[in-house]
Formats: structure tokens, C-alpha cells, sequence
């Protein structure tokens, strides 16, 4: 009796009651592999690693990324999501200590590009893994708010907590131990959400699918055309986190050199945007359940960070370093990204019939955007500038508000496969044949 009230709280939050220690651990675990985020950058380059080589190795990191968010999808129908998140903490546990005690210490470019680049395999598999879990335990009604939590522990830690973290630790114990800190932060994160997590939906592979490992491996990739609103969705998905991974590279230097701001400025500076962030991802997992996911993807997504991206470079490019303006222009950045959380809600629904292969073909677009913001950075700052690749980023965004509108349910009014069900249901409107358009409401 005494354990009711918390667990009725905890549904009325949204959050599914059975996984309530795995979000609790998804935060920790992502606040340690954020802590890096915010100074990793010109932490290498004072260690004597050239700009377009951090970039390439950030793009490398990404590239890994990607890979492994597809593939937890993929693992999750396969293994099912407890043992690939399992497999990620391994991971990443691994290829730290590789990078702590091998790569930074000898100055090994080539040791940097193999520890760093093979870590990130981990932090996906360990996070998209989860996400593959809550979409299997949450009901539709539910699922955007159950979402927005999901990304409210996902950015609270990274890159938010973690800078703030980053920005704690680095002047009292050096930014190499801070590295350190980091592996704690990732490892205890990791063992509470593996091991308090009681849901059988996290230990096997989900039955009666019919479909072999290679079936569904191919499956996750076929997807993007067999239904290509699933492959819209995984574009959109792309351009989502693009510009974040991109600023990663070059905001810290942009913001430090050029700006005028301190390093612990603008590590406080990162830690507000996302912690805005944070909060907006909550925001609009519920507004998405009520106003409409894709009208929310369209307009708060899309439009907000076209918007967004150019104010958070022209207004402190313009003030110089007036901390309380900037504040304002990375806080609204970092509420626009989260326009894009009811994508999590969306993508699966548009395919019922094969959610876990819908999610894989989502998280390789979440991946992508690990190594495609990176990449832009690294083809066009030379070139055009910081400037040039703001303009890139924020064209990407207006075109996902494009995309966005083609991103109709199976179900949804107007749609083929909703005429279709009314057939088959013999409830077509009366007065319109059975599958022809409804009449305009």
C-alpha cells in the first residue's frame, strides 16, 4: 500500500511506472558522456591537435554514432533492449579507458581516432536502446508525454548537467581528470538502470513477428522506402541534432576567440541553453499529444529553429560578450530543438505493424546527426565560415518544416491508409464510396 501513491504520481507525470529507475539512470549515464562536450574541442587543440583534425575525429565519433543507433533498433527486436543496452555501457566504458590512459596521454592522433571513434558505439546503443523499450511498454495516448521524459534525461545530461559538471570540476581538478569523472558518472548511470529496472520487455525479443535476424536487419533498412513517410521522418530526424553536433566543433571557439567570452562563460552559457532544453522537451511532448505531433515537428521544430540558429550567431556576434543577451538567444535555441521530441511518438505510429524496424530507421537518423553536423563544419568552415555554416544549418532546419508536413498517421483523416481501414470497416462516410476521399469536415 505504501508504494501506491509514488507509483500513481509517476503515471500521472507520463512516465511509464516500470521504468522509472531506467530514466533516472539514462540521466546520469548521459550527464557523464556530456561532460566532454563543451571543451573536449579546444581541449585538443591545446594539446596540439590541429582544427580540421578535431573535426574529423568528432566526425569519425559520429559516424560510429550512427551506426550504433541504427543498430539498436535492430538489437532491441533481436536481443531486446536490456542486453544492448548492456552492450553499449561495455562499451563505453572500454574505449575510455583506452582513450584516458593510451590515447591522451601519448598525444596519438591515430590512438585519439580509434579509442574515441569506436566510444561512440556506446552512449547509443545504452540510450536508444531504452527508447526502444519505452515505445514497447507505453500506450499511444501516453506515448509523446513518455517521450518528452525520455528527452528531458537524455539532454539534461547531454550536454546540460555534463557542462555544468565540466564547468564545476575543470578549475579544481584539471580538465584530463575531469575525463575521469565522466567514466564514474557513465558507470553508475549505466548499473542503475540495468539493474533496478524490474520489465519484462527490456529482457527478450519481442514474439510472434515471424521475422528472422536478417529479416529484421533488412527490414530496418528497406523501411525508409517500403513506407517512406518512415524515411521522411528519419531525414527530419537528421537535421533535428545537425546543427548541435556541429556546434559542438566550432561554438566553443567561435564563442571563446572571436566573442570574447571566457571558457567557463560559455560552458554556463551551453548549460542554459540545454537546460532550457530540457524543460521544452517536456513542454512539447505534451503539447504533441494534444495539439498535434506534426504540426508541433512543423512549426515549433522547423520554423523555431531556423529562427533560433541565426539569432544565437548574429546577436552575440553583434553585442560581443553581453553574457545576459546571449543567455536569452541560447536558452531559445535550445527550446527550439526540442520542437522536434513528438518525432519519437510519430515514426513508430506511421508503422504499427513493424515499430522496431520504424524506430532503427528514426535512431540511424538520430546517429546520422552525430557525424553530419561534424561533417558540415568540416567541408565549409574553411570555405565560407562560421557564418556560412550557420546559414547551412538554418536552411536545413526550413526544410524539415517542409518535410514535416508530410509525415500524416496511417490513421490520420485524409490519408490512403485510413481510407482504407473506413472500407474495410464499412464506415465511409455516408454519401462517399467506400475508400474514395471523405468530405471536407
Amino acid at each position: 500500500m505504501t508504494n501506491s501513491p509514488p507509483r500513481s504520481l509517476i503515471t500521472r507525470l507520463g512516465i511509464p511506472p516500470t521504468l522509472a529507475w531506467g530514466y533516472l539512470g539514462l540521466l546520469l549515464f548521459m550527464i557523464g558522456d556530456g561532460v566532454e562536450s563543451g571543451y573536449l574541442s579546444p581541449y585538443l587543440i591545446d594539446q596540439g591537435i590541429s582544427e580540421s583534425r578535431v573535426a574529423l575525429l568528432f566526425t569519425v565519433y559520429g559516424i560510429a554514432a550512427g551506426l550504433a543507433a541504427w543498430l539498436s533498433g535492430v538489437l532491441s527486436d533481436l536481443w531486446g533492449p536490456r542486453r544492448v543496452m548492456w552492450t553499449g555501457l561495455a562499451i563505453w566504458a572500454a574505449f575510455q579507458l583506452f582513450f584516458l590512459l593510451a590515447a591522451i596521454p601519448l598525444t596519438s592522433y591515430p590512438l585519439m581516432m580509434l579509442a574515441y571513434g569506436l566510444r561512440g558505439l556506446g552512449y547509443p546503443l545504452f540510450a536508444y536502446g531504452f527508447l526502444v523499450w519505452v515505445a514497447g511498454v507505453t500506450p499511444r495516448a501516453r506515448l509523446g508525454t513518455a517521450m518528452g521524459w525520455f528527452w528531458f534525461a537524455f539532454t539534461g545530461g547531454l550536454p546540460t548537467l555534463g557542462s555544468l559538471v565540466a564547468g564545476g570540476l575543470i578549475p579544481q581538478i584539471g580538465s584530463y581528470a575531469t575525463l575521469w569523472a565522466a567514466l564514474v558518472l557513465v558507470a553508475a548511470g549505466g548499473l542503475i538502470a540495468l539493474l533496478l529496472v524490474r520489465d519484462d520487455h527490456g529482457a527478450r525479443r519481442p514474439r510472434g513477428t515471424g521475422e528472422g535476424p536478417v529479416a529484421t536487419l533488412a527490414g530496418s533498412i528497406t523501411i525508409l522506402w517500403r513506407n517512406p513517410r518512415v524515411g521522411v521522418g528519419s531525414v527530419v530526424r537528421v537535421i533535428n541534432t545537425a546543427s548541435q553536433f556541429g556546434f559542438f566543433v566550432i561554438m566553443p571557439i567561435h564563442f571563446t576567440r572571436t566573442v570574447g567570452f571566457s571558457l567557463t562563460q560559455w560552458l554556463h552559457l551551453l548549460s542554459a541553453m540545454f537546460a532550457t532544453n530540457i524543460f521544452a522537451n517536456l513542454l512539447f511532448g505534451v503539447l504533441g499529444d494534444r495539439f498535434g505531433w506534426r504540426r508541433t515537428i512543423a512549426w515549433f521544430g522547423g520554423a523555431g529553429c531556423t529562427l533560433s540558429t541565426l539569432l544565437l550567431f548574429y546577436v552575440p556576434d553583434a553585442a560581443g560578450p553581453n553574457f545576459p543577451l546571449a543567455l536569452l538567444v541560447a536558452a531559445f535555441y535550445g527550446a527550439t530543438l526540442a520542437g522536434y521530441v513528438p518525432l519519437s511518438a510519430l515514426v513508430p505510429t506511421l508503422e504499427p505493424k513493424h515499430q522496431g524496424q520504424a524506430l532503427a530507421a528514426l535512431n540511424l537518423g538520430a546517429g546520422a546527426s552525430t557525424f553530419v553536423g561534424p561533417a558540415v563544419v568540416a567541408a565549409f568552415v574553411g570555405p565560407l565560415g562560421v557564418e556560412g555554416v550557420v546559414w547551412i544549418f538554418a536552411g536545413m532546419y526550413a526544410m524539415s518544416c517542409v518535410l514535416a508536413h508530410f509525415l500524416k498517421l496511417p490513421d490520420e483523416p485524409g490519408t490512403a491508409d485510413a481510407q482504407d481501414a473506413a472500407a474495410q470497416r464499412g464506415d465511409a462516410p455516408e454519401g462517399t464510396a467506400a475508400g474514395a476521399a471523405p468530405a471536407p469536415a
